[in-house]
């Protein structure tokens, strides 16, 4: 945002230097990122009328001109070819200064003495962008009507200082003139000028009988209003209204476009103007986009229209793009005789979205991002009219057509001078209260211990007593707050037993190979449809942010695997296709939508396996990792934290494949799962390789884990060790046959270990053998073989009783 000093002296007394006022702003939260000193380079150029303009004798492309600059007659040779007599122009006299170092000194050119020097905008350090395009090239040729011989700073309106803020988004209101000019009025002490409006309205025929609006979605636009004017005699705009747009950044067109944009800059409130004349049926309606539809906007660019978009269109097509950019077709023009004016109030996110996807920003998009005030559609209305009508460039039809489906009230905000202190730290009487919350244009009900406030319209960032805080302080001033020391009970600085058992996670998994990532807490609902989540599943039921930080995460997340998988996806696009990672982070579980209590935010830990087993190597194998892999990495951390006993069976998860799903459990408890992704969400994420996941419940792991065990001695006497080989039906899980051996092994059975798992020609089809290694041992004694068979037996009768289990031969 760019602001001159000369612009905002319009409305508020300046005292102050620019410097001064900068650091001022800045203080008060108005940051000033830079002041610029227009014109400061330039000194002893004029404005001069070419008298004359005769061939140079002796130089074929040189020319010889008289020039009046006021004082005097001089004689100047130049090589422009766009110089004609009579043309006022820019004059660098002898001892001038320029922008780019050149000192301007009475110089002989074929043999003519040359007293100074037609310039270009180039020579004056004028940006082209803020010229039209034909006074980009060769001498610049000013208005016929501009006063000769007066410094070229004056007659450009170079003779100003520009305030260039960096402004937050939530300060929309000081993205204009007047907004500027308030804060400073603030400050400083000085009043308020507001720009008077006095419309004659000479128009013959009312406004509502020559036009109608309608708005399709009142969701996306708040509030559409327009005015009509007839008889337009589209020219240049006056010297001081294309100075006022060019020192804000902005290229002066013609008085039609160049008003929009004064009172956009002014008021913050875009608007545009439409051809009347070549709008069908000369109505507008704001719709989303026809299937297919396209418009050519105003830059020369053909753009296809997105279903989610929102166009101003007339009663057979799409004649602009709502809040970014008007459309060619209806452009105003020289042969323009009547224009429709609109003012409008849009919502910021659609905006914001529409622009990002077509590549296309603008002033007046990057003001309804932010958000307008939906009240001063009308003023803005008004004040475009009024400076069309004192130019005498148009008759003002009576009337306004305006649609506002529900109208938006004022908000209010009750509070103490007790709250205001005690959260600032403070001792503010009351009466400053009250006094700075009137200067800032706030409507003030002081009661005798509570005051009301009534937040002004374009306030929509001040909604709570704590935001009344921030402009008392600022505007009281930061310096006056009382610094003083935070008190408080002193406690130890440490670590709790979860934050260990979580360090102690991660160094588990990084000692396996595994790297870890953090995603943002924030998502999109389209990661519950590529991830396959059912429509009725609780992970569907997201907390909407209310101020997201872009269009792309609106939701607090409910699942780590969506974060997961945008990472192997961020990985494999730059080829980088074997990957460990792991997250541990909080997910977002309210009880119910909307939210009437805090929500859960249970910590889950979500872990991910692709590619190579081992890193490429000659004596490495080129193996990829498969189901076992990741169900080892889980088996690491429960073994890390202490957690045995637990049972591994086939579970069901809709983000993992059928039949390559586990669950693991202890004591009822579910610590989490572990699978192949769906090949479902794989196609939905354009990943082509198998991707292994683990997701496992931290709580849970608390719950059970035992980072500090039981510690048991040496056994003194030695184990007996026994294989155990047998054939029984595939379907039959290895843990319920683990089991099984466990509850008929006896105490002496001191572990269980399945080494072997084989399905060929020497197994009948359908059925596969197990091969467990048996561990026998005592605390007390050497075992004898004798002991061990009776167990032995036991074990053999039991699988061959319960899963018609037969011993491999």
């Amino acid at each position: 945002m760019r602001a001159s000093i000369k612009w905002l002296q319009d409305y508020v007394e300046i005292k102050e230097t620019p410097e001064k006022l900068a650091d001022m702003l800045t203080m008060a939260g108005i940051p000033v990122e830079a002041v610029e000193r227009l014109g400061q380079n330039i000194s002893g150029v004029v404005t001069g009328k070419v008298l004359e303009i005769v061939p140079h004798p002796d130089a074929d492309k040189l020319s010889v001109c008289k020039v009046d600059i006021g004082a005097e007659v001089v004689t100047i040779v130049t090589g422009a070819t766009n110089v004609r007599q009579d043309n006022i122009v820019p004059v660098a006299t002898v001892g001038a200064s320029l922008p780019n170092g050149m000192s301007i000194k009475p110089t002989k050119l074929r043999g003519l003495l040359s007293s100074g020097m037609l310039c270009s905008t180039e020579e004056l350090a004028i940006d082209n962008k803020l010229v039209s395009p034909e006074a980009r090239n060769g001498i610049y040729i000013l208005p016929a009507d501009t006063e000769i011989g007066i410094d070229i700073r004056t007659a450009l309106g170079l003779d100003d200082v520009v305030l260039e803020f960096e402004l937050t988004a939530n300060r929309a209101d000081c993205f204009s003139i007047i907004g500027i000019a308030r804060e400073i009025a603030v400050l400083t002490g000085a009043s308020l000028k507001k720009p008077m409006l006095n419309l004659k309205e000479a128009g013959t025929e009312k406004a509502n009988s020559m036009t109608s609006i309608q708005i399709e979605d009142s969701d996306l636009c708040s509030r559409f209003a327009a005015r009509i004017l007839t008889n337009i005699k589209v020219g240049p705009s006056p010297a001081w209204m294309q100075h006022r747009i060019q020192a804000a950044g902005m290229r002066p067109i013609n008085n039609v476009v160049d008003v929009t944009n004064f009172v956009m800059l002014e008021l913050g409130q875009p608007m545009h103007a439409y051809d009347y004349n070549l709008l069908a049926r000369h109505s507008l309606i704001v719709r989303k986009p026809n299937p297919g539809e396209k418009l050519t906007t105003l830059d020369g660019v053909k753009r296809e229209l997105a279903p989610d978009m929102l166009v101003i269109a007339d009663a057979v097509q799409a004649v602009g793009i709502a809040g970014v950019m008007g459309g060619l077709a209806t452009e105003v023009t020289a042969n323009t005789q009547n224009v429709l004016l609109e003012a409008a109030s849009f919502k910021g996110a659609s905006i914001r979205r529409t622009s990002r996807a077509l590549g296309l920003r603008s002033e007046a998009s990057g003001r309804f991002e932010r958000g307008v005030d939906t009240a001063n559609v009308i003023k803005a209305l008004d004040r475009a009219a009024t400076l069309l009508e004192d130019m005498g460039a148009c008759q003002v039809c009576p009337g306004i057509v305006d649609t506002y489906p529900e109208m938006q009230l004022p908000k209010q905000i009750v509070f103490t001078p007790k709250q205001i202190n005690s959260y600032l730290g403070t001792n503010i009487p009351a009466n400053a209260i009250v006094d700075i919350l009137k200067r800032l244009e706030f409507e003030v009900d002081a009661g005798p211990e509570k005051i009301t406030v009534t937040v002004p319209t374009w306030r929509g960032d001040v909604t709570l007593p704590a935001d009344i805080c921030e402009e008392i302080a600022r505007i009281y001033g930061y310096h006056n707050v009382p610094s003083t020391t935070p008190a408080g009970s002193m406690l130890q600085g440490k670590q709790n037993y979860s934050q260990n058992l979580v360090d102690k996670v991660k160094t588990v998994l990084t000692g396996s190979g595994f790297s870890e990532i953090i995603s943002l807490s924030f998502s999109h609902p389209d990661t519950f449809d590529k991830l396959n989540i059912p429509a009725d599943s609780r992970l569907r039921q997201a907390i909407e942010v209310l101020n997201p930080i872009t269009d792309d995460f609106p939701i607090l997340r409910t699942t780590l695997l969506g974060g997961v998988m945008d990472t192997i996806v961020r990985n494999l696009s730059r080829k980088n296709e074997d990957l460990k990672i792991y997250e541990v982070g909080a997910v977002y579980c309210p009880e119910t939508l909307p939210l009437s209590d805090l929500p859960q935010e249970p910590l889950m830990l979500c872990g991910a396996m692709l590619g190579k087993r081992q890193a490429m190597a000659w004596n490495q194998g080129r193996d990829n990792v498969d189901f076992f892999d990741a169900k080892g990495a889980v088996e690491a951390i429960l073994e890390g934290l202490a957690i045995a006993g637990y049972s591994v069976a086939i579970g069901q998860n809709p983000s993992l494949h059928p039949g390559k799903t586990a669950v693991i459990q202890k004591d009822g408890d579910v610590l989490g799962v572990i699978g192949e992704v769906h090949p479902a969400v794989l196609d939905a994420y354009a990943i082509t390789k198998k991707v292994y996941v683990f997701e496992l419940h931290i709580a849970a792991l608390i719950k059970h884990a035992a980072i500090k065990p039981d510690y048991q001695s040496l056994p003194k006497f030695p184990a007996i060790t026994r294989d155990l080989a047998v054939v029984l039906p595939e379907h039959i899980p290895a843990c319920e046959v683990t089991a099984a051996i466990i509850t008929n092994g006896g105490s002496l059975l001191t572990a269980v270990q399945l080494f072997d798992v084989y399905t060929g020609q020497q197994v009948t089809k359908g059925f596969r053998s197990l091969a467990f290694s048996l561990t026998f041992q005592a605390n007390d004694r050497t075992l004898t073989d004798i002991e061990i068979d009776e167990y032995y037996k036991k074990i053999v009768a039991a699988l061959e009783s319960t899963f018609a289990a037969k011993l491999r031969e």
